[in-house]
């Protein structure tokens, strides 16, 4: 991935030698109107900016993008109007900063004012517009945009926010950048050994548990899952503590770097999506490494189970029970209910270290996708945690909805032969059945909660916002969010 130069600037617009300038528009009920911050550049367009504009087809509708060259009235050579929509929030900034990040390509140095109605948000919005994953590609003719400036008082508090935001879309890059990597170079072993490297360089403490020492351990969901591959299991535990913490913090996401569905084998349409099936650990070794970077004032612990699931000779069978880490014991009944196998060890062995919190993440279920479409994640867990991280999920734009764990869904993953099943006897409430699994678990007590983000984790479809194809990096944001509330309301 190549990354903008990002920088705030409080030198005049009117002066910029950037090749373009960026204003926003909002749409109104009779037309649309110049966002607040634009006062200087219409001026030098004789106060007809918004009348140009429109004669080009603007309507001030949310992601719009129309270019208008500026024939000598700025430095600049061209003016880019991105719509907000009608409402101006810290979201709408942030996809339209996306937008125009996305329509910037090739170009070596853009001035933007969005950074003026909401500097966190365009630094965000920037950043990860212009994403891009280019590894495997022999040519590429695009390039993003090489550096934006931010229209801001370049104070000790904008500095700090641009450290920040920076920090927070770096860390989103690493998700993506995950998560586009193909399953034949991204496998436990190989996912493991990079999270070692981003431990290291952080300075965070990282820890890998092989097949040998899962074995011993008695990790049996993940070798369960992980032995019909020739490419064996991994745990990886990555250990953070900022300064003066005082709160406990501990992460679990999911990693199956393929998901063939092993011998309950899924269809071929799509099946190349799978590759995004370890998301949520992409998601859980990036948090961790951002709370280094900003130094959290929390211990942050993250437990990452790392499988592919296959079927082979020696794969798990439907049938099959497992002992599971801690010692209950699960009955198979779909082997392609994989997810939450390798999640159950990594969840005991979470709250044996006594966090005062737990946050898992997850591609868990279809039936999410089903349920709440590919935009809006699924948070269950204890009750009141739960609307805490969804509320959080909302306000930083990846739309977490809280959802409840039924306690009569407990009675139908009960199993003939073992202490309960990985799947119901029927496809209703599939989501909150995987959670109602992921509950027995949970150490009692333990505030606790479970994003499933099936739908959200990738993008199949084109680019929006600040949203490109492929891996999105949902839900590190919110994570990261609700790391900093902790921080600071415990």
């Amino acid at each position: 991935m190549t990354a903008p130069k990002l920088a705030l600037s409080d030198s005049a617009v009117t002066e910029s030698t950037a090749n373009a300038i960026v204003v926003g528009t909002v749409q109104q009920a009779d037309g649309f109107e110049l966002a607040p911050g634009s006062e200087a550049i219409d001026s030098q367009f004789d106060g007809t900016l918004t009348e140009v504009l429109a004669a080009l087809g603007a309507t001030g509708k949310a992601e719009e993008v129309v270019k208008l060259p500026t024939l000598g009235r700025l430095r600049a050579d061209v003016v880019l109007a991105v719509g907000l929509g009608k409402e101006i929030t810290p979201e709408q900034v942030r996809r339209a900063s996306g937008a125009a990040a996305r329509a910037l390509t090739n170009v070596k140095r853009a001035h933007t004012l969005l950074s003026t109605l909401d500097l966190q948000a365009a630094i965000e919005g920037t950043a990860l517009g212009a994403y891009t994953f280019t590894r495997y590609k022999s040519e590429n003719g695009t390039a993003p945009v090489a550096r934006v400036d931010f229209a801001a008082e370049n104070s000790k508090e904008n500095k700090a926010t641009l450290k920040a935001a920076t920090a927070i879309a770096e860390a989103v890059a690493v998700t993506r950048d995950f998560i586009n990597t193909p399953p034949n170079d991204l496998f436990p072993a190989s996912f493991a050994a990079r999270a070692v490297e981003l431990a290291e360089a952080a300075g965070v403490t990282v820890e890998v548990l092989d097949d040998k020492a899962l074995r011993k351990g008695g990790y049996g969901g993940i070798l369960g899952v992980g032995t019909g591959s020739s490419r064996l299991p991994r745990l990886v535990r990555l250990s953070y503590k900022g300064p003066k913490a005082a709160k406990k913090v501990a992460l679990v996401g999911k990693g199956i770097t393929f998901d063939t569905g092993g011998i309950s084998i899924k269809p071929a349409a799509s099946m190349e999506e799978m590759t995004s099936d370890m998301s949520g650990a992409a998601a859980v070794i990036a948090s961790v490494i951002l709370a280094a970077k900003l130094k959290y004032p929390l211990e942050i612990i993250a437990t990452v189970p790392l499988a592919e699931n296959m079927p082979s000779g020696t794969s798990y069978r439907p049938g099959d029970v497992l002992t599971m880490y801690g010692g209950k014991t699960v009955e198979v009944l779909n082997t392609d209910a994989e997810g939450r196998l390798i999640l159950a060890d990594a969840i005991v062995r979470a709250g044996e270290d006594n966090p005062d919190y737990l946050i898992e993440t997850a591609t868990l279920t279809g039936a999410q996708v089903v349920a709440l479409g590919k935009r809006t994640a699924g948070v269950m867990g204890s009750d009141d945690f739960r609307d805490r991280v969804a509320g959080i999920a909302q306000r930083v734009g990846e739309g977490g909805w809280p959802m409840p764990l039924p306690e009569e869904l407990r009675s139908e993953l009960d199993s003939r032969v073992a202490d309960l099943a990985n799947v119901t006897g029927q496809r209703w409430g599939g989501m909150l059945a995987a959670g109602v699994f992921l509950r027995e678990f949970v150490a009692d007590g333990l505030q606790w909660a479970h994003i499933d983000i099936a739908g959200p984790a990738y993008n199949s479809g084109s680019a929006w916002g600040y949203t490109t194809r492929g891996g999105t990096g949902v839900p590190v944001r919110t994570i990261a969010a609700v790391l900093a509330d902790i921080a600071e309301n415990g």
